[in-house]
């Protein structure tokens, strides 16, 4: 069961950076005999997001952000041109249990900038000076976002309105994925846009009640925490039936269904049923995944 192995945390005091983010490079399709520029390229961008200083807010050791950054490079001219994909995946802490839940889990295909060895990463709100900077400051402030939404009710605005920024300053980058109208539409602007457009708004409420109102109090009322996840998922509907698989549905399920198979394998019957009706519909991508809930 998701919350049999739960155990309290003790809190430490210290002042820290909001990050702590993993980096990860892979480099199996590149042939080369020298993967120094690898290396260096993963601690560049290891150091830019975990010693900037993203926010006004002080952050305590404990409550830093998990997440992680792993970039799958496909092509590399050998100097300064790369290409690849990006996942970005950020982790929540559960109050007061040792259960870390995933609450973003990003593929981006747009992966494309230039960076020469032991060039300084440099970055400006106000301007897009290099891709890799703006597009690892552009999942810094979405990972901020996800992250306060889940605490507070529309609590990620401020840096979802960073992250827009970015993305309007970029729209004259030739590089992909800062555009509207592009083949991919699964990019960094729409993702950004169907945050912040009103029509999605059930995305960020869901991800508040499920979060704080569900698995926050799972600990203490499995039951009730359970059946209010239920209902966050059912708030989910109403961009189902606006828009069948929309992409900001499909990030969000991206992220939590597999926790959600483990979250009701345990629900009495009617609950089960309730949620994979309801899944079926709305995710049908995921349904094998689904069928779990009711096999023992």
């Amino acid at each position: 069961m998701l919350m049999a192995a739960l155990t309290l945390l003790s809190p430490m005091r210290a002042n820290a950076q909001e990050l702590i983010c993993t980096v990860q490079i892979l480099s199996s399709q590149i042939q080369s005999s020298d993967k120094r520029a690898f290396e260096t390229l993963r601690k560049a961008i290891y150091e830019f997001m975990n010693t900037r200083k993203w926010t006004n807010d002080q952050f305590r050791t404990e409550e830093r952000i998990e997440c992680s950054i792993l970039i799958n490079i496909t092509k590399w001219n050998k100097l300064d041109l790369w290409e690849g994909t990006m996942q970005v995946q950020v982790r929540r802490p559960i109050y007061n249990s040792s259960y870390n839940s995933r609450i973003l889990n990003i593929n981006d295909q747009d992966c494309i900038f230039t960076y020469l060895e032991y060039d300084p990463l440099e970055f400006s709100e106000s301007t897009h000076i290099s891709n890799l900077t703006s597009i690892l400051a552009f999942y810094a402030y979405i990972i901020l976002g996800i992250d306060y939404d889940s605490y507070a009710s529309k609590g990620g605005n401020p840096y979802f309105q960073k992250a827009q920024s970015i993305a309007n300053n970029a729209q004259a980058a030739p590089e992909p994925g800062w555009k509207a109208f592009e083949n991919n539409k699964k990019n960094k602007y729409n993702l950004v846009e169907n945050i912040l457009n009103q029509i999605y708004s059930p995305y960020r409420e869901c991800l508040y009640h499920y979060h704080r109102h569900g698995l926050d109090v799972m600990v203490d009322d499995v039951n009730t925490g359970r059946l209010t996840i239920l209902e966050s998922l059912e708030s989910l509907m109403p961009i189902h039936i606006r828009q069948r698989s929309s992409y900001i549905l499909q990030v969000f399920f991206d992220a939590k269904a597999d926790e959600i198979v483990k979250i009701f394998t345990e629900a009495p019957p009617d609950e089960q049923a309730r949620v994979i009706k309801l899944l079926n519909k709305i995710d049908p991508a995921n349904t094998t995944k689904y069928v779990k809930i009711i096999k023992k």
